[in-house]
C-alpha cells in the first residue's frame, strides 16, 4: 500500500467516523456508574479485568462505599475482600484507599476536572484520567487508548506505533477534538462487536473498505461466542 498522506489519512479518519456512529449510534461507556467517582473506581478496576467482571463488583460496592471517604476510612483486608473477584485485587484496593484519601485531603472528595490533578491520585494513569474526563465531565482531552483502540488503529493503519501514548498522540491529530471520547468508544465497541483479536469478522465490516489490512484474514466470520 503506498504512503498515505496525513490529509489523506485525516479524511479517511472521518469515513471511519461516520461508519461506526452508523454501526454504534448507542456506543458509550460499558462500565457502570451514576456519578464521577463511581466512574474512576470501577475505571481502576478494569485494569486487565472485563467491563463485564468489573460491572458484577461494583453493584455491591457502589452500595457500600458511597463517598471518597468510605474507601479512605475502609479496612484494607475488606475491601480487598469485596473485589477480589478481579485480578490485581490486593493492589486496585490499595491504590483505590490511597486515591480516595487523596481525593478527601486535596479535593474536598469530590473528583477533580483536569489531567494533571486526576494523574496525581494513585492508580490514576493518563488512560483512566481520559476515561473519567470524558465521560463524567465531557472533556475532551485525549484519546482513550485500551487492547481494542491499539488493535483497531493499527489495522486501520491509522499508527505504527505500539506504546499507547504514542498512538494516542496520534489520533488526537486525526479525529475532532468533539469526538475524542466517542471516537475511542466507537473503536472498542467495533473491537468487542467485530474486530476481534484473532478471528476478526472482515466479510461483515461496516468499515471494511475502509481498512487495509482486510485481506489478511480468512472469510469465514467466527462463530458467536
Amino acid at each position: 500500500m503506498a504512503r498515505e498522506s496525513s490529509q489523506a489519512k485525516t479524511a479517511r479518519v472521518r469515513e471511519i467516523i461516520t461508519g461506526l456512529k452508523t454501526a454504534y449510534p448507542n456506543a458509550h461507556c460499558e462500565l457502570n456508574y451514576s456519578n464521577p467517582l463511581e466512574l474512576l473506581i470501577a475505571t481502576i478496576l478494569s485494569a486487565q479485568c472485563t467491563d463485564k467482571q468489573v460491572n458484577i463488583v461494583t453493584r455491591e460496592l457502589f452500595q457500600k462505599y458511597r463517598t471518597a471517604a468510605d474507601y479512605a476510612n475502609s479496612d484494607l483486608a475488606q475491601l480487598e475482600r469485596d473485589i477480589q473477584r478481579l485480578g490485581f485485587f490486593r493492589n486496585k484496593a490499595k491504590n483505590i484507599k490511597a486515591c480516595c484519601q487523596k481525593l478527601v485531603d486535596r479535593h474536598g472528595g469530590e473528583v477533580p476536572r483536569t489531567m494533571e490533578q486526576l494523574t496525581e491520585l494513585n492508580g490514576v494513569g493518563r488512560k483512566t484520567a481520559n476515561v473519567v474526563l470524558g465521560n463524567a465531565f465531557d472533556i475532551q482531552e485525549g484519546v482513550v487508548v485500551d487492547t481494542h483502540v491499539s488493535r483497531l488503529s493499527q489495522r486501520l493503519g491509522l499508527t505504527n506505533q505500539s506504546a499507547p501514548e504514542r498512538i494516542e498522540e496520534e489520533l488526537m491529530k486525526l479525529a475532532p477534538r468533539e469526538q475524542w471520547a466517542l471516537f475511542s468508544h466507537w473503536l472498542i465497541w467495533h473491537g468487542r462487536r467485530r474486530c476481534f483479536a484473532r478471528k476478526p469478522d472482515c466479510p461483515s465490516c461496516e468499515i471494511r473498505a475502509l481498512c487495509p489490512s482486510r485481506d489478511q484474514f480468512g472469510t469465514v466470520a467466527p462463530k458467536p461466542k
